[in-house]
């Protein structure tokens, strides 16, 4: 919210403390523009209470009447009513206590208030702000810098052990006005004393999220806000600071001033960010050594100092189970004990009582003679760290990085600059990147990376398009599981020959592609080393697990001999018949590396299950529901993907009626008249040809965009009726089932056919489903959505039929090298004839 900087200036006197604003300040513009909206909100007497500055607001910006049509609305959503509060956002590392000071030293100094109490959430902030403020406090060229009208000029610096006078700056952590015990803060400010007080909130956003923990500062955080608001005190004058202002994904309300991550990033204020856009490790073990190899490449660059690297987790129990897998890691990377890497290399910091003795040691972890370099922590628990040496961090689960909230604290640990590369540092973010683009969205949006464009169906009778809106069918299942079991008296397991291994290196490359927070993007290239067991080890497993399994009434062939449960095979024969396996594949020595042991324990599997019993999962098909193209959601593009090769929007000569969004018009317009984007990125299409109900439509891969381009042009779109791209989820949805590559069990998942297009014949509704890929895309995972779409399709006709529903589905792979024998297909009948079929088709059906 924007506060008018137009007032009585005898009722407020800010210039006087313009030569003390630019001691505090220096070039940091922000902060002093911070302190004179904070000091005009709170003393110019325009306003009684946030409530008069929303109403001014309210009135004055259309985009607020968006979100709130009517004021009331928005007063419900205030956390803080009827009082003069709000937040000030500043990113983690700009500066956030040299404002608070500020504003807390002119307030005094002006005798608009006679008290500051500073609230935070822990011990650990609590003692960093109070080194800082006795620190400013004490420094002579602020003190020297004080207009000598001033009311107050060297404030006290205390906690609430002790009584608070007027003249005192408090510095408190929320957990003492919980415990009460042996805290000053009841009678220093009870009794409607806060009345003259000035409350300011570190971390604030403490206050409005939700606590989940039973832990005494989980107890005390939920107190926060009810203390705020008691009668008891009367505080008016409240302020909150954070670097994330949100509830989860939704940002405050009542921002009076904000500075923000990517504005601090664009002034060399604070490190600079690299997050991980695409990744093609397999699994942690090779993410754990890209991580490594980030760590030590950090050590050369930042020789000066010891860099750090902060693996982030989302609860107490992951960051105990993640310090066991990094120590064993880091153990085997560096050849050193276990033992040795718990003492020296890696603390794990949470608040669970095991690790309290860590707090202190996290304090000092920048220090010369310290020698951790690996810290584990929960994501909420390092605020207020003032570390400079932070230069990657890992948030290990999505849970621990998929709201904006999370997002931007995940962020702000590695922010600082460090005093000796003040201008050339950056922190690493290894994300995971199958997240997707739900997160990077939320990321791009925490760090104001792209402006992003938006499409929606057109819901307006009075958009024209609006007519080719049609409805479709899907089914769901009900299913139920049933354990078959095995009536053969004797199984056979012949392993005469050999087991199906693949071919085997040391080491290979790997990349990971990185995206700058300022637009670059660059390419890393890891040296990863595959793990490896002995074949002695793998033999003598399989050889126990013969001992100690069940396999009655099962035969085990190897070679010309025959083995049952009474009559094991030597550990010889086990040898002979893995030899055979890796000699096969050209593997050499006695090592086998991780998926290969996989392989070779899976061809065993079945042999050495307990139960001769097999789980069939039966699916009972229920009647078809409808689904409208109306609910289609809404779909956003980064301006930024047009600028690389594969994004494409399309839109019609008559896009400034249908876009009723005016900001997304204005970007349009902006993408438009950019020339730098690729001849690719746009397509204007006749409104008559683009028979699809949505405004603006995104294709994000070449073979889409053909795709589309085919379906518009006018020979092709006079054939059909309308169409639809769908979204990649919440729209359509297909189940299918596929089996993991090393057999041990199958996968659940779903897919959302790309198009949908609708042609009539003779009163029945034909719907031609269309799934894109790449020319020779033939992967196990695209053979087993072909098989379970086309059977899916077959139980949907046969249910339609017999609900007597006039619709009829058609469902196909299709890549450009088909195009055009599809829409020969199309114009002259035979597609939905249903004789058309794709290369993909056929090869996907093998």
């Amino acid at each position: 919210m924007k506060i008018n900087k137009y007032y009585d200036s005898t009722d407020l006197s800010i210039e006087y403390w313009d030569r003390y604003l630019d001691t505090l300040c220096g070039n940091r513009e922000y902060q002093k523009e911070a302190i004179k909206n904070a000091l005009i909100y709170l003393a110019s007497k325009q306003y009684n209470s946030i409530n008069d500055l929303i109403r001014q607001n309210h009135s004055n910006n259309p985009e607020i009447r968006k979100r709130f049509e009517h004021v009331d609305e928005y007063f419900k959503k205030i956390q803080l009513p009827h009082k003069l509060s709000g937040t000030i956002d500043l990113a983690t590392g700009t500066g956030k206590s040299f404002v608070m000071f500020g504003i807390a030293q002119i307030m005094l100094g002006l005798g608009i208030v006679k008290k500051v109490l500073v609230l935070c959430p822990s011990i650990t902030i609590e003692k960093e702000l109070k080194r800082k403020f006795i620190q400013l406090s004490s420094d002579p060229r602020l003190s020297e810098s004080i207009p000598k009208q001033a009311i107050l000029k060297n404030p006290r610096i205390v906690d609430g052990s002790v009584t608070v006078v007027e003249g005192d700056i408090c510095i408190e952590n929320i957990h003492a006005v919980y415990e009460r015990t042996g805290s000053s803060i009841e009678d220093s400010f009870g009794f409607k004393k806060g009345f003259e007080t000035l409350v300011l909130n570190d971390e604030s956003h403490h206050i409005y999220n939700k606590t989940t923990g039973n832990d005494l500062q989980s107890k005390s955080i939920k107190v926060w806000k009810r203390f705020l608001l008691d009668d008891a005190y009367a505080f008016n004058y409240i302020l909150g600071f954070t670097g994330t202002a949100y509830i989860d994904n939704d940002y405050f309300n009542d921002v009076i001033f904000r500075y923000s991550l990517r504005s601090a990033i664009d002034k060399g204020f604070t490190k600079s960010i690299d997050y991980v856009g695409e990744d093609d490790s397999s699994n942690e073990d090779q993410r754990f050594q890209k991580i490594y190899q980030n760590h030590q490449k950090n050590k050369i660059i930042y020789r000066d100092v010891r860099p750090l690297t902060i693996l982030v987790t989302n609860n107490i129990n992951n960051a105990k189970r993640l310090e066991t897998r990094i120590v064993e890691f880091l153990s085997k990377e560096e050849n050193i004990s276990e033992e040795e890497i718990r003492r020296t290399k890696v603390i794990t910091v949470t608040s669970d009582k095991v690790h309290e003795h860590n707090l202190i040691r996290l304090e000092n972890v920048d220090d010369k003679d310290e020698t951790i370099e690996w810290i584990v922590s929960v994501s909420m628990l390092t605020e207020g760290w003032d570390v400079k040496n932070v230069f990657q961090i890992v948030p290990m689960e999505e849970r621990a990085f998929n709201s904006k909230l999370l997002i931007a604290q995940v962020l702000g640990r590695g922010l600082r600059l460090p005093d000796l590369y003040p201008n050339a540092a950056k922190v690493v973010i290894f994300n995971h990147s199958s997240w997707g683009s739900k997160i990077r969205g939320l990321v791009d949006e925490v760090l104001e990376i792209e402006l992003r464009l938006v499409s929606q169906v057109l819901t307006s009778e009075t958009q024209e398009r609006s007519k080719y809106h049609f409805n479709l069918y899907n089914i769901d299942y009900k299913k139920t599981e049933r354990g078959v079991e095995n009536t053969s008296e004797t199984n056979t397991f012949n392993y005469k020959g050999y087991i199906n291994l693949e071919s085997s290196v040391s080491n290979v490359k790997k990349e990971t592609i990185y995206l700058n927070v300022l637009g670059g993007v660059s390419e890393a290239e890891y040296d990863i080393k595959y793990r490896f067991t002995p074949l002695k080890a793998i033999i003598n497993k399989i050889y126990s697990e013969f001992q100690t399994r069940e396999w009655e009434g099962v035969v085990l062939k190897l070679a010309d001999s025959e083995y049952t449960k009474n009559n094991l095979p030597p550990r010889e024969e086990i040898e002979k018949l893995l030899r055979r396996s890796m000699e096969r594949v050209g593997i050499e020595g006695d090592l086998i590396d991780e998926n290969n042991k996989r392989k070779i324990f899976a061809a065993f599997n079945t042999l050495l299950r307990k139960k001769n019993k097999s789980i069939v999962l039966e699916r009972l098909a229920q009647k078809p529901y409808l689904i409208s193209t109306k609910k289609r959601e809404r779909e956003t593009l980064s301006v930024g993907n047009l600028r690389t090769a594969g994004s494409t929007v399309f839109y019609t000569n008559k896009y400034e009626y249908e876009i009723e969004d005016e900001d997304i018009l204005r970007i349009l317009n902006e993408v438009l008249e950019d020339e730098d984007l690729l001849k690719s990125s746009e397509r204007e299409i006749n409104a008559f040809d683009f028979k699809t109900p949505v405004d603006i439509l995104f294709t994000t891969k070449e073979p889409e965009r053909k795709f589309v381009e085919k379906l518009v042009k006018n020979d092709n779109s006079k054939i059909i009726d309308a169409w639809l791209k769908s979204t990649n989820q919440n729209f359509y949805s297909i189940e299918y089932s596929l089996t993991t590559a090393t057999g041990n069990h199958t996968k659940q998942s779903k897919f959302n056919p790309d198009f949908f297009i609708k042609v009539s014949k003779n009163g029945i509704e034909h719907i031609i489903v269309v799934e894109i890929k790449s020319d020779k895309d033939y992967s196990p995972e695209n053979k087993a959505k072909y098989k379970w779409a086309c059977s899916h399709f077959k139980e949907l006709n046969n249910q339609l039929e017999y609900h007597k529903i006039d619709q009829h589905y058609d469902f196909h792979f299709l890549s450009p090298e088909n195009y055009d024998q599809f829409f020969e297909y199309l114009k002259n009948g035979k597609l939905i004839e249903g004789k058309f079929i794709s290369n993909l088709d056929n090869e996907l059906n093998n």
